[in-house]
């Protein structure tokens, strides 16, 4: 299976992923963090993480995949959110936890 099609069954098959440096428990940098902590509040329970520093073709892959050059990326039901800045404006505005509300 190539990078891309991990990622794609990763993203189908889960429906919060959090590509991110480290993992929930323990981030390797304040913007994955950030993003877990967000989530975290949204009362998300599902989260899939993958750790990225764990492996460089999915740390590669994952900014091809997206088009998108920086980490953690969120995906919800297998759309592409976006990274740390995104989550947090989506958050105070309340759309991200209408995104991950149980009736989506």
């Amino acid at each position: 299976m190539s990078t891309q099609e991990m990622i794609k069954q990763q993203i189908t098959n889960h429906p919060v992923v959090l590509y991110m440096k480290g993992t929930a428990q323990f981030p390797q940098c304040g913007f994955s963090a950030n993003v877990v902590r967000t989530l975290q509040a949204c009362g998300v329970q599902n989260l899939f993480t993958v750790d990225v520093l764990a492996d460089p073709e999915i740390r590669q892959g994952i900014k091809e995949f997206a088009n998108w050059p920086t980490i953690p990326q969120l995906y919800v039901n297998g759309e592409f959110i976006g990274g740390s800045d995104i989550v947090t404006e989506m958050y105070q505005s309340g759309e991200l936890q209408a995104l991950l509300s149980p009736k989506h």
